[in-house]
């Protein structure tokens, strides 16, 4: 599909085509890929991070604020940023957001100023369309990929280990260094942050890509730029998962074997605040020694919880101050207790 910009009277891009763009050999299709690589080459960027390689990123404003993931920039001592004019930057670090493996850098606006890329939207994506990533794969600097979105709401474990959800899956080539680079629409609006790869070696891309919804990034760069840091809400509570211990259920009488067994409130926690109990007793199942007693978490807001990763994944879906419900069992009798979240401690 050819691209509205490539349509509009109004739009400049066109006086700027080369002549292979407005050869009349070329499809629609190819007039647009070639569009949206120009149109693009003015916001993208590569960074260097020392000690940690090539990464990629955008320019979300003309500030000189860019985004990039946090993997991109977690351990470096310096950070480069090589503009489309080749000119070498120096970038500190506004925040970083290791949960969404998101982070914001800025340079020092050069003479002529910087270009800000056009901000899309993640809402109303269809599995089918088609999506241009750019990045810095192996340090070929600003390399042109296309492909379709393969899928939506996929859910991948970050660099902390946290689960990242409502991941955009594209079969878009995406390599080492495209870490952090834009994933577009054919309107060259930023639709995602491209992040990680799924490849069993691990060198290379198999056409299995994924990428941060735009959406996600708008709001979590929104705190970045304000306080540096994103205000991720907690409930305060340790605790293990019925299914991870076949036999539990059963010898604690359980009416389930789904949920989570609380094994520590900590003090002065939402949590404890809110009245729910922890472990009281040991107990051997198997050849585990076992925290038991305590209430079985079974529900945040109506949504099931089966595994340990489903609190934090359920709960960073609200707000410090946020009131929340959750359902648990407790001698046998299920319960509603509201909580009011709070900001979790910064480590």
């Amino acid at each position: 599909m050819r691209s509205d910009l490539t349509r509009s009277p109004e739009s400049t891009l066109a006086n700027t085509l080369t002549p292979a763009a407005l050869a009349p050999n070329l499809s629609d299709d190819e007039r647009n890929n070639i569009e949206i690589y120009q149109m693009g080459y003015d916001f993208f960027f590569g960074a260097s991070p020392r000690q940690s390689g090539i990464g990629s990123g955008a320019i979300i404003d003309t500030q000189g604020r860019i985004v990039t993931n946090y993997h991109v920039i977690s351990d470096a001592e310096r950070i480069e940023v090589t503009l489309p004019d080749k000119t070498k930057h120096v970038a500190k670090v506004v925040g970083s957001d290791p949960n969404n493996d998101l982070a914001v850098i800025k340079i020092d606006v050069p003479r002529g100023g910087v270009t800000a890329i056009p901000l899309g939207t993640s809402k109303g994506l269809q599995v089918g369309q088609k999506v241009l990533a750019i990045g810095n794969p192996y340090g070929l600097d600003r390399t042109l990929t296309t492909g379709i979105i393969s899928s939506l709401g996929r859910a991948i474990q970050g660099e902390n280990g946290r689960e990242i959800e409502d991941m955009i899956q594209t079969d878009a080539s995406i390599n080492h260094g495209n870490s952090g680079g834009p994933l577009l629409n054919n309107q060259g609006q930023i639709i995602g942050i491209n992040t990680a790869i799924l490849s069993p070696s691990d060198t290379g891309s198999i056409g299995i890509g994924f990428a941060i919804p735009v959406d996600t990034v708008r709001r979590i760069t929104g705190d970045l730029i304000t306080i540096g840091y994103v205000r991720h809400p907690w409930l305060g509570v340790r605790s293990l998962a019925l299914e991870d211990f076949p036999g539990l259920s059963r010898a604690l009488r359980l009416d389930t074997d789904r949920g989570l067994m609380i094994v520590t409130v900590l003090p002065n926690s939402p949590a404890a605040q809110g009245g729910i109990r922890g472990a009281t007793q040991e107990i051997i199942v198997g050849n585990y020694r076992v925290p038991a007693g305590g209430d079985v978490l079974l529900a945040l807001q109506g949504k099931e919880l089966r595994s340990r990763d489903d609190l934090p994944t359920e709960v960073d879906r609200y707000k410090p101050g946020d009131k929340v419900t959750v359902t648990i069992l407790r001698a046998g009798q299920k319960m509603d207790l509201p909580i009011v979240l709070q900001e979790a401690p910064r480590q």
